[in-house]
């Protein structure tokens, strides 16, 4: 072959492994305030291809831009103890967020790529958010009493929840369900406490031996069934100390309200790997105490949850920040090594899900995605599309919030984090994502990070966040972008502001705030691939100034180093105090007008269009504007002040 005609076919080659060619694309499952999208793509050899987006809602005339579409694709996702290895499939996954609750909006997303696209090149949808979840108002309305009861009932009434569930039977007869509830069905519990004698073979609360409720009804969207207090004082459902006082994981459309649940090892028990799941399971407006863990799904069928509004407070120690493994304690004589008394508050799989304003304290973890290894082909059975936001999170022996097992579109945004032995906010890992992480509070996190980023996770948007603490994470880690966030170092000994560890080339950082911590040497280290070169060939680069850091390798061209004089009123916690517990009602994330923090941000549609001033500013709070309610929106005295 002439040279000539080589050097053609070279280039036709080229051309078309450059070019995109478009695949399947797919709408996750809405939540109340946010819509999620993947998109398949091949070729793209040199991902330069974009995928632009704008929305509108359905009869409005203009359009508003969106956040692209984060391209994915080649990403290795493992852990070599587990035995564990992914590869993120080509293609693009992203979000359009903080929409309104019940909504149709119509979704436009264009693909381009200089090289060339072939296929379907533009996607139109319609698609609407959710409805927060309502009880039927025209079903049947079931009264539920404790067997101490005395005084009027209102009929029909029936003693203890299972009688009113499937119908009486005791015993032996405790299956036999001949009067169940029907769709749209409202259970009221009365005041009392529902605490069964599970080794009383004839009680009359009927869960013999195990002193768990199974069940196992099916709901509709329209219909659901409906267990709520009564409004007439407090209904308890007390586990006397059992493993697992509800296992719902059968149910569909059931919806759980003003109940308090108590001194058992799991409350809600929703859904087993490789079994069943509940679906569109809403647990809001209730009280867990004394618990090992709230509500816990590991099913790829558990599917649109909404979690809102609950107190949660588990059995870890009030009084001192330990950590998961316990440093130090042995010597202390608190209490033995690596024992947990209360796992976790929440934790789902599969998509769909809201978890929203709860208050939590005193667990291992506040809230977790399962760590459920790589996801379903089937997209219906990943953990995609899950809300976590305005969640106030109170003094956790690991980590505020593990978004750890998510697939695609994972938004974790408006959550406030005191107290964490550990690090703040996980991805360990995420598969392809992206997972968003979005005016965060973290305060006081001395073992850890803010971010803790493990089993080389791929697809990480953390934009906008206020945190008080180191991010040191050294773990590979790829797809990682950083916007508008401040970093403020503690004065921890020996330990830099800012660490990055991408591992491929396809990363960014500009238009954050750093506060250097003092007295250290090395505080910007970068891992990741300067231009041009591998990570494994660029080695471990270390700068004490963000200016040397900024010459060196090219990132943070907007960024600045700032002080804590940018708040209004805030001091960094004590780093020679890790075991000191922090109330966030005496903290002050606000800015100070005039701030080196101030307007020293970018635009990122859909999440700071309402900025004041000339640009969006650092941080998770902007100036000017009221600061989000953190937890349940019931509670109006202080559940985690000294």
């Amino acid at each position: 072959m002439r040279p000539a005609a080589l050097l053609l076919l070279v280039a036709c080659t080229l051309q078309a492994q450059n070019a995109t060619r478009s695949g399947r694309f797919h709408v996750e499952h809405s939540t109340l305030l946010n819509l999620g999208f993947e998109w398949l793509i091949e070729g793209d050899a040199n991902r330069n291809a974009t995928v632009e987006v704008r929305f509108r809602k359905v009869g409005s005339a203009a359009w508003r831009p969106a956040m692209p579409m984060l391209r994915i694709g080649g990403e290795r996702v493992f852990r070599d103890r587990e035995s564990m290895t992914y590869t993120v499939p080509e293609g693009f996954a992203g979000s359009i967020l903080n929409l309104e609750p019940a909504t149709n909006y119509e979704c436009e997303f264009t693909l381009l790529d200089s090289d060339g696209v072939t296929g379907q090149a533009q996607q139109r949808v319609t698609v609407a958010t959710r409805a927060e979840p309502k009880s039927y108002v025209g079903g049947r309305t079931l009264h539920v009493y404790p067997a101490d009861h005395e005084g009027p009932r209102i009929e029909p009434a029936f003693i203890g929840l299972k009688a009113a569930y499937y119908g009486e039977g005791r015993g032996d007869w405790t299956a036999v369900r001949m009067k169940k509830a029907q769709p749209g069905d409202t259970i009221l519990v009365h005041a009392g406490l529902y605490r069964p004698e599970r080794l009383n073979y004839v009680d009359p609360l009927s869960a013999p031996f195990t002193g768990t409720w199974s069940l196992s009804l099916k709901g509709t969207a329209e219909k659901p069934i409906t267990i709520k207090g009564a409004g007439d004082g407090e209904a308890i459902f007390d586990g006397a100390g059992n493993h697992k006082l509800f296992d719902v994981m059968a149910t569909q459309h059931h919806i759980f309200e003003g109940l308090t649940f108590r001194n058992t090892e799991i409350a809600l028990f929703a859904g087993e790997k490789e079994v069943m799941g509940a679906v569109a399971l809403t647990v809001r407006n209730c009280r867990f105490e004394d618990i090992g863990v709230g509500v816990w799904t590991e099913s790829d069928e558990s599917r649109d949850f909404v979690l809102s509004d609950n107190l949660f407070l588990g059995r870890e120690d009030q009084m001192r920040l330990i950590g998961w493994n316990q440093v130090g304690s042995r010597v202390a004589g608190i209490y033995p090594s690596h024992q947990l008394r209360s796992f976790f508050a929440i934790k789902v799989y599969g998509p769909g899900h809201v978890i929203a304003h709860n208050a939590i304290a005193y667990f291992h973890d506040a809230i977790c995605i399962s760590t459920y290894g790589p996801p379903d082909a089937d997209p219906e059975k990943r953990a995609s599309s899950i809300d976590i936001y305005n969640n106030d999170i109170h003094l956790t022996n690991d980590d505020f919030i593990e978004a750890d097992g998510g697939a695609h579109n994972i938004r974790v945004f408006q959550n406030r984090g005191v107290n964490a032995a550990h690090n703040g906010y996980s991805s360990q890992p995420i598969f392809g994502g992206p997972v968003y992480f979005f005016r965060n509070l973290l305060y006081h996190v001395p073992a850890g990070g803010a971010f803790k980023m493990g089993a080389a996770p791929a697809g990480i948007l953390i934009y906008h966040n206020t945190l008080i603490g180191e991010q040191t994470a050294r773990e590979p880690y790829s797809n990682a972008h950083f916007r508008n966030n401040l970093f403020m170092g503690r004065d921890t000994p020996n330990r830099g502001v800012m660490t990055w560890a991408n591992a491929t080339n396809n990363y960014s950082s500009d238009y954050n705030g750093y506060r250097p911590n003092r007295n250290v040497s090395q505080q910007y280290t970068w891992l990741a691939p300067t231009p041009g070169k591998t990570a494994k060939d660029s080695g471990v680069l270390s700068f004490a100034t963000l200016a040397e850091f900024q010459k060196a390798v090219g990132q943070e061209s907007h960024g600045v180093e700032v002080n804590f004089d940018i708040f209004e009123n805030l001091a960094p916690p004590d780093p020679a105090q890790r075991y000191r517990v922090y109330h966030s009602m005496d903290l002050n994330f606000r800015l100070k007008a005039n701030s080196k923090a101030i307007d020293a941000g970018m635009v990122l549609p859909t999440i700071n269009d309402d900025f004041t001033g000339r640009a969006p500013d650092l941080g998770a709070i902007e100036l000017g504007k009221p600061e989000p309610h953190y937890g349940p929106r019931w509670i109006t005295w202080k559940p985690f002040y000294r």
